[in-house]
């Protein structure tokens, strides 16, 4: 949001100089709180019966929101729950990484409606775009005009600065490196006249986590997010916090150290492509680690050594992140199948214990809920985050 509006510390107000920032804060608490009678939302959001009352109204005029079944049993009225219209608004999401693509429709609880996947050798600006295309297109046919017509926009999550993770040579080099200069929201217009929304994907994942997975949950928590490389975010007063140029959380860039005492970085030791080029050391196709559904028990031999490795860098990050923020709870998730995060997360917890933690609080080790799929859900959740919900730190008004 731009202006004062942003910059409301906590609550609601009822003048009428700021009522989309109550509009946002009352849908914000639908999301994150679930179906609420009026007199909840009243007491919730600090705002007045009254003024609860006239939003929810224009609310369910716009569709975005709808009445729940009459909850009976108590003394007087029937109390009516109002809940967030899951058909009220949709979004894009398409999401970029160096193995695969998705492109995915989100409504407005966070479900994904309908999505395709690419998988390729390597992520060139052609391919990308070509998948773009063919998937608007394979959209516009499948999904009925009616939902077509709430699509709010179409967010994009891409790594930061990724024509610098290669290890290409030739021309594919000098085509992946041309993602510097690509003008993505201008690449994105010649197929679509949505607005564009650009975010970090692991900003997208935390994002997601954030507002469909646990993060209702806690307050103030570091999230990391294994993919090809390792990436984070950074929840402080229950909000994610992109920082100034939206690459907070950076957690990938942690560093560490090598076998020999050399200096790394946490995605060198820690990410799936540690784990891809150890499939093809041993002469198996990496591509089963990007196929969908997920099912690794092939490659168990493979994975368990790897969990371990990641297991113990990921402790240690996990107290180094905490040495700065005072972290209520580490999240983990990642591209892998449930059982492999469950597993990576009950090792970080056992090897947590025999770090160095003086001068620290130990963090609760938690793993995500969203799953594979939180970079693409993260990414359609931008456009909504940005027009619909409140994204600042007053959203601990109603925690």
């Amino acid at each position: 949001m731009d202006g004062d509006e942003g910059r409301i510390p906590a609550g609601g107000a009822n003048q009428s100089r700021i009522r989309d920032h109550n509009e946002r804060l009352i849908l914000s608490l639908l999301l994150r709180k679930g179906a609420r009678p009026g007199s909840d939302i009243a007491r919730l959001t600090g705002l007045s019966p009254q003024t609860v009352s006239i939003i929810l109204r224009e609310l369910e005029r716009d569709g975005l929101v709808s009445r729940g079944e009459p909850v009976r049993g108590k003394v007087g009225k029937p109390s009516i729950p109002m809940q967030l219209n899951p058909d009220g608004v949709m979004s894009l999401g398409l999401r970029v990484g160096r193995r695969s693509a998705d492109l995915l429709l989100l409504d407005f609880r966070g479900h994904v409606r309908w999505q395709i996947q690419t998988t390729y050798a390597v992520s060139l600006p052609r391919t990308v775009f070509a998948f773009l295309r063919d998937g608007l297109e394979a959209m516009r046919r499948e999904v009925p005009a009616g939902g077509q017509a709430r699509i709010a926009g179409i967010g994009v999550g891409i790594p930061f600065e990724m024509w610098r993770w290669n290890q290409l040579s030739g021309d594919s080099a000098r085509e992946f490196r041309s993602w510097k200069d690509i003008d993505f929201p201008a690449e994105v217009r010649a197929f679509t006249d949505l607005p564009v929304f650009m975010v970090n994907d692991a900003t997208a994942a935390a994002h997601a986590e954030h507002l469909f997975g646990r993060g209702a949950e806690f307050r103030d928590y570091a999230y990391f997010f294994i993919g090809s490389f390792t990436g984070g975010g950074v929840v402080l007063n229950g909000s994610v916090y992109e920082g100034n140029r939206g690459n907070a959380g950076a957690l990938g860039a942690l560093r560490t150290t090598g076998p020999q005492g050399e200096s790394q970085q946490l995605i060198d030791v820690a990410s799936l492509h540690v784990l891809e080029r150890r499939l093809i050391e041993v002469g198996i196709d990496p591509a089963i680690l990007w196929h969908k559904p997920q099912d690794w028990s092939a490659i168990t031999r493979h994975v368990e050594p790897w969990i371990g490795q990641t297991a113990q860098e990921l402790a240690k990050a996990a107290l180094s992140v905490c040495s700065v923020i005072d972290f209520e709870a580490v999240l983990i998730d990642g591209a892998f199948p449930e059982d492999v995060r469950e597993e990576l997360v009950a090792r970080v917890r056992r090897y947590i214990v025999h770090q160095d933690m003086r001068g620290l609080i130990a963090p609760r080790i938690e793993a995500g809920a969203v799953g594979e799929n939180a970079r693409g859900i993260g990414a359609a959740a931008a456009p909504v985050l940005r027009q619909f919900l409140l994204d600042t730190n007053a959203a601990f008004a109603f925690r």
